[in-house]
């Protein structure tokens, strides 16, 4: 590689570059997490650019950004600012070679407030001109074209602290209709993950009046979700660690007070409050949401990291889960889509709609089904106990556990069972050679 300008310039290599579309996505789905309240301004000089940079500000990880778009470019932004102030971050797209970029930003710089950050969308692919921005104080600078998930993977990095530890994943569990097993699905696989990845796990149980999350795991607490999202200005970790019931040495529940006595008017902004104190504090969070439709279900799910739908195999399933799939990929196109679980399938006597029509009439994958086992499943559930805890032979168990592996994007590392009589051919082995 030579290090003279005039000559054959060095070509930087970002994150999934090499990786297959689907893998790439995926990487920046995970890494790019959300952004604290803050302003964006972008001045742009293309269209797919800001195409970009407008669908990155209508995904959820920058949801409570505020984010305007211009054209025109640096020399815009340079107008802008001499008469504004700057903003926390500033993205501005500058298609110019390597002198004419620098000379842009160097114009930028002399109208720029202190503490503001920049990001650099450039044309030109060169290594030498990332250093020099990088000596200027640039924060990132990136290659057109760009992806929304490019994008805020970038603002993540900038406002996310890669040493601290990172912003906890959440999984939204909804069901089609009511009473289809999404709260079982929900607490069996949460439990699983709990125990195979050995990390700190929260099922908050979002159905106040009616939920199970107790009576699944056998505990009856006093204090639980309620008295959160009642006061979510004052829950901090100390407050969280008193009102979270642990059910095992890596599993707690934010359980629902499970009375009728009051009335349960919750506001999606305390919702949200609740689980940023939540995810700021364990890795992964489990929500188990009732079938509702309210201003805070939605805007649950829409902000959640991986949605798992559970659907019985039944017109009316079908119809709601279209729906709600429908809506979430408007929403969160640049997600992943919903997890579908078909629960209660091959009923003795009941006609039903198979997997296959599902995902033709819904254009996603069945993530798994779980056959009709009343005997397993109420035992369970009258026990308290979790189905492998239960009976890790039941058809249910390793399907449970898929589920579990799928919506945290990891894959189960199995040993190899070895005979009986592996020790002795080991023996005989030894002695022949």
């Amino acid at each position: 590689m030579s290090n003279h300008a005039d000559d054959v310039h060095d070509e930087l290599t970002y994150p999934g570059q090499d990786m297959p579309a689907d893998d790439a996505g995926q990487g920046n789905v995970e890494r790019a997490r959300p952004v604290p309240r803050i302003s964006i301004q972008a001045f742009c000089e293309t269209q797919p650019v800001a195409g970009a940079v407008q669908s990155a500000a209508d995904d959820r990880r920058l949801s409570k950004t505020h984010v305007s778009i211009h054209m025109g470019g640096t020399p815009a932004a340079v107008a802008h600012y001499q008469e504004s102030p700057t903003p926390n971050l500033i993205i501005v797209e500058c298609s110019g070679n390597r002198d004419a970029l620098l000379a842009e930003l160097d114009a930028l710089a002399e109208c720029c407030d202190a503490g503001t950050k920049v990001i650099v969308i450039g044309h030109v692919n060169d290594v030498i001109l990332y250093r020099e921005l990088l000596k200027r104080g640039v924060g990132e600078y990136l290659v057109a074209p760009i992806t929304p998930l490019d994008l805020m993977e970038s603002v993540s990095n900038l406002y996310n602290d890669p040493a601290s530890d990172p912003v906890g994943n959440v999984y939204a569990f909804i069901g089609a209709k009511g009473g289809v097993g999404s709260s079982t699905v929900c607490h069996n696989a949460s439990w699983v993950l709990s125990e195979v990845l050995r990390s700190d796990l929260v099922i908050a149980d979002f159905d106040l009046a009616f939920g199970t999350t107790g009576l699944d795991f056998n505990q009856d607490p006093v204090q639980g979700i309620a008295e959160a999202l009642s006061s979510p200005e004052r829950l901090d970790e100390v407050l969280l660690d008193r009102l979270l019931t642990k059910c095992s040495e890596h599993l707690s529940i934010f359980a629902a007070p499970v009375v009728l006595d009051r009335d349960y008017d919750l506001q999606p902004e305390a919702c949200e409050t609740v689980i940023d104190v939540v995810r700021q504090n364990v890795p992964y969070m489990a929500l188990d949401l009732p079938h509702l439709w309210t201003a805070w279900t939605k805007r649950l799910l829409l902000q959640a990291d991986e949605v798992v739908i559970t659907a019985t195999p039944d017109l009316a399933n079908l119809r709601n889960a279209k729906n709600i799939i429908d809506l979430l990929k408007q929403h969160r196109k640049n997600d992943n889509v919903p997890h579908l679980v078909l629960n209660m399938t091959n009923m003795p006597k009941r006609p039903e709609i198979t997997a296959r029509d599902f995902e033709q009439a819904l254009e996603v994958k069945v993530t798994a089904e779980i056959e009709f086992d009343p005997e397993t499943f109420g035992q369970a559930s009258n026990n308290g106990q979790m189905i492998e805890e239960l009976n890790p032979k039941s058809k249910a168990a390793p399907i449970l556990r898929q589920i579990a592996m799928m919506i945290a994007n990891r894959q189960e590392v199995r040993q190899e069972k070895k005979s009986a009589l592996a020790p002795f051919l080991e023996k005989l082995n030894l002695k022949l050679g």
